[in-house]
C-alpha cells in the first residue's frame, strides 16, 4: 500500500470531547471517525487492526473445538419475552415495530436466539457436546456512550455458546475456553487478569470476568506500586501486595470478556432436552462465553502508547512495515524505496510506503504516531552502504541489515 492511496490521515491534535489516550489516538491516526453519539464508522486503518484481531480469535476458538456461524441481529421481542430479559434490560433493548406489526429488536446479545436454534437440532447425547461461536454487531441503547468505541450503541463481540449433558462436560468446556481466552488477549499484547464475577442479567451460577487495566475502564483493580501485581477489588484484602508487600495502587480496568456457567437458565425456557444413553430426558447445561471486540483496540492502545503515539503489538499491527523515504524527490530514494517495498510485498510482509511529498520531520512524527512495528528509513546511507536502517517502534533500536534479512528481521521483532 502506497500512503497516498490508503486513506490515512493524520491529525496534531484529537477534538476536544475525545477523553481518553486511546479515544485521542484512534481519531488522530484515522482508524474511527463518529457518525453520531456512540456510533462510529471504522476507516481502513482501524478496519485492518479489527479484522487482525478476529483472526486471533478464530483461529484460537477453532482450536479449541467451537464452530462459527451467524446469527441475525433483527430478532423478535417474544423471545425475549420467554426469559423475562426485555423486561431486565429496559431502555437498553432498541425495540421497533415493523410495518407488518411485528415487535422486533437489535440484538444487544444472542442467549435466546441461539438456545432457540440448536434446540430444534439437539435430541440426543450423541449430539452433544457442541460449542457455536460468532462475531457478530450487537446494539444496545446507551444512555451516555463514553470514551469513542469503548462504551457505544452498536459494537462487535464474539459470543460462544456451550451445550453439554452435564455439569462435569460443562467445567471441561469451561476451562478450555478460559484457556483460549488467554491466549487470545495475551495474543493481542495485553495485560490482563480475571476474576469471580456477577454473572448479572446473563445469568448463571458462577461467572469471571477477564478484565484490562486501562484508563478508560469503569471497573477498578489494584496494581503493586512495585513488582507490577494485578488483582481485583474483591481479592484486595489489605493494601500490600501479597508478593513483595509493596502499597497497591486504585486504577481503572476495562472489562473486555466474559465467561458464563449458564446451566439450565435458557434450556429450561426452550424446552432443549436430550435423551440419555437410557432414553431419559435431560435438560441440556449451557454456558456462554463473550469477547467485547470493539473495547479490544482502545485496551490494546492504552496499554500499548508512548508520548509520540501508539506502538503496536505484533499480531494486531496494521502492518509489519513502513517504508520511509526522507525524499521523494531525489529519484536514487525513491526508485530504491519502490524496489524494497516490492520485496517485502514479495515476500508476503504487510507494507505501506510513505510516498507522500513532504519533510522527513513530519514523516518520522507521522510514523511515530501510527505505531507500526517497525520503520525502514531509506536515505543517503542506503545508497552509499545498501544496508536497511530499521527502527524498533517500540525499544527504539536501530539497526542495519542486508535487505535479504527483512525475514528474520521482521519474525524476531518485538
Amino acid at each position: 500500500m502506497y500512503w497516498s492511496k490508503s486513506f490515512i490521515y493524520t491529525a496534531k491534535k484529537a477534538p476536544a470531547e475525545a477523553e481518553s489516550i486511546s479515544h485521542k489516538l484512534m481519531l488522530r491516526t484515522s482508524m474511527i471517525k463518529m457518525l453520531i453519539s456512540g456510533v462510529y464508522s471504522y476507516l481502513p486503518f482501524g478496519l485492518r487492526v479489527l479484522d487482525n484481531i478476529n483472526k486471533i480469535i478464530r483461529e484460537e476458538m477453532n482450536a479449541s473445538g467451537a464452530q462459527e456461524l451467524l446469527l441475525p441481529a433483527l430478532q423478535p421481542i417474544e423471545i425475549w419475552q420467554k426469559t423475562k430479559r426485555d423486561e431486565q434490560l429496559g431502555e437498553v433493548m432498541i425495540r421497533f415495530q415493523d410495518r407488518r406489526g411485528r415487535k422486533l429488536c437489535l440484538g444487544p446479545t444472542h442467549e435466546e436466539v441461539i438456545t432457540e436454534l440448536v434446540s430444534r437440532y439437539v435430541q440426543s447425547y450423541r449430539d452433544l457436546p457442541v460449542i457455536l461461536y460468532q462475531i457478530q454487531t450487537k446494539f444496545r441503547d446507551e444512555l451516555r456512550p463514553r470514551f469513542g468505541i469503548v462504551r457505544s450503541c452498536e459494537f462487535f463481540m464474539k459470543d460462544a455458546y456451550s451445550f453439554d449433558k452435564d455439569i462435569e462436560g460443562l467445567n471441561k468446556i469451561y476451562d478450555r475456553m478460559y484457556e483460549a481466552y488467554e491466549n487470545i488477549f495475551r495474543r493481542c499484547g495485553l495485560n490482563f487478569l480475571s476474576i469471580k464475577a456477577d454473572p448479572g442479567v446473563i445469568g448463571g451460577d458462577i461467572s469471571h470476568e477477564f478484565l484490562v487495566p486501562a484508563e478508560s475502564g469503569e471497573d477498578v483493580v489494584y496494581k503493586c506500586s512495585g513488582c507490577g501485581h494485578f488483582q481485583g477489588e474483591q481479592e484486595a484484602e489489605t493494601k500490600l501486595c501479597p508478593h513483595c508487600k509493596k502499597n497497591m495502587i486504585k486504577v481503572n480496568a476495562l472489562e473486555v470478556g466474559h465467561v458464563f456457567k449458564l446451566g439450565t437458565k435458557y434450556s429450561d425456557v426452550f424446552n432443549l432436552k436430550y435423551l440419555d444413553e437410557s432414553g431419559k430426558e435431560n435438560p441440556v447445561i449451557m454456558g456462554c462465553y463473550g469477547i467485547g471486540i470493539s473495547r479490544l483496540i482502545p485496551a490494546i492502545i492504552e496499554q500499548n502508547n508512548d508520548k509520540d503515539g501508539i506502538i503496536w503489538p505484533k499480531e494486531v499491527a496494521p502492518y509489519d512495515v513502513l517504508v520511509l523515504p526522507v525524499n521523494i524527490t531525489d529519484k536514487d530514494i525513491f526508485d530504491s524505496s519502490k524496489k524494497v517495498y516490492e520485496v517485502l510485498k514479495k515476500k508476503k510482509i504487510k507494507a505501506i510506503l510513505d510516498d507522500r511529498d513532504l519533510r522527513a520531520g513530519i514523516k518520522f512524527k507521522d510514523a511515530d504516531l501510527l505505531g507500526i512495528p517497525l520503520i525502514v528509513t531509506i536515505g543517503a546511507k542506503f545508497l552509499k552502504d545498501k544496508k536497511l536502517e530499521i527502527k524498533s517502534r517500540r525499544t527504539k533500536e536501530v539497526k542495519f541489515f542486508d535487505i535479504d534479512q527483512i525475514d528474520k528481521v521482521i519474525r524476531d521483532a518485538k
